[in-house]
């Protein structure tokens, strides 16, 4: 029941990966929000915080990595995990030095994020889910 209690924040400009994002999490149990950009997410963030955010790395208005230079600021000890479709090696190298906690290629796999949020959450393991997001 702890899972029903934290809330994650997913930004992402591409509406079909907010979509199906909010609904694997909310089948998992979590308060599901969602943002289009950075900027829309720091404005939820002030209003309510969140155990974790999970965000796209390209997107218009504020992308993923000012974003997350801007929650640190705000929020030191965030829980991030930063997504992509185009991961390179100095956007995640970058990403960890800001405080991500982990920076995973899109297609996502459902379990392995479920595997990344178990281990920040200190959760021990579940089922695994195949497919990618």
């Amino acid at each position: 029941m702890a899972k029903a209690q934290k809330r994650i924040l997913v930004v992402d400009d591409e509406e079909n990966t907010r979509l199906a994002l909010t609904r694997l999490l909310a089948r998992e149990g979590y308060d599901v929000k969602t943002a289009a950009n950075g900027s829309e997410a720091l404005n939820q963030i002030r209003i309510q915080p969140v155990e974790l955010v999970i965000t796209d790395l390209n997107m218009p208005v504020m992308n993923g990595l000012t974003f997350l230079r801007e929650l640190n600021r705000e929020q030191p000890a965030s829980n991030v995990i930063m997504i992509t479709a185009f991961g390179e090696v100095e956007s995640y190298l970058e990403a960890l030095n800001l405080g991500a906690f982990e920076y995973l290629n899109k297609p996502v796999k459902l379990d392995e994020l479920k595997k990344v949020m178990r281990k920040m959450f200190h959760e021990p393991a579940g089922t695994s889910e195949e497919g990618m997001l």
